[in-house]
């Protein structure tokens, strides 16, 4: 994984935290703790597809929705599991 694709999972799981926290109004730990949830499921998204042999190569766009999807997945995930005590 190279610095670009590391720049792209960071900048896309900041983009997806702060979505989620504009559009799940309740439930969530604040624009801060979702975007700590945004960046650890964009990379473990990146991680996990780099496991399942997507190739890095695949292209940014690939990147883009892998990372995307992950932020959203934990983001969503927190919400339904473990909802935050308001």
């Amino acid at each position: 994984m190279n610095l670009a694709m590391v720049a792209t999972s960071v900048l896309v799981g900041l983009m997806a935290s702060w979505l989620a926290d504009r559009i799940m109004k309740d439930g969530g730990y604040g624009l801060k703790g979702d975007m700590i949830l945004g960046l650890v499921g964009s990379i473990a998204g990146g991680w996990i597809f780099r496991t399942m042999g997507v190739s890095p190569e695949a292209g940014m766009a690939v990147l883009v929705v892998v990372a995307f999807g992950g932020a959203a997945l934990v983001i969503v995930g927190q919400r339904k599991i473990w909802p935050a005590l308001t």
